[in-house]
């Protein structure tokens, strides 16, 4: 009579990419942070440029009404007021980095553990 081995191989998730599959909750999330933060800036350029584009074309298309022209030029403004917090935080982070010898961009679980 045959016997029956089960082995342990963990949860395997067919979407996630070989490396995804073998990395340990750790490591996953010593990941994800610089993941979210390179995600975050990139959603802040296209919003910037969501923004300025419509800004533009609101301005092209007021024909001249004060009002509009006025509307148009605080949508492009205020793009980019955006794209200058964006690109501060930016250069902010990479300061921290340089001056504090930390990476922000990698957490290592190894600090927090109690």
């Amino acid at each position: 009579m045959p016997t029956l081995t089960i082995t342990f191989l963990g949860i395997i998730n067919p979407v996630l990419n070989q490396d995804l599959q073998t990395t340990n909750g750790e490591a996953f999330f010593s990941n994800l942070i610089p993941s979210l933060i390179t995600l975050l800036f990139i959603a802040g350029a296209i919003i910037f440029i969501f923004v300025f584009i419509m800004g533009a074309i609101s301005w092209i298309g007021s024909g001249g009404d004060k009002v509009q022209v006025q509307t148009a030029r605080d949508k492009v403004t205020q793009a980019l007021i955006g794209l200058f917090i964006l690109l501060s935080l930016y250069a902010i982070i990479n300061l921290i980095e340089m001056f504090f010898g930390v990476d922000i961009s990698y957490f290592n679980f190894d600090d927090v553990r109690i």
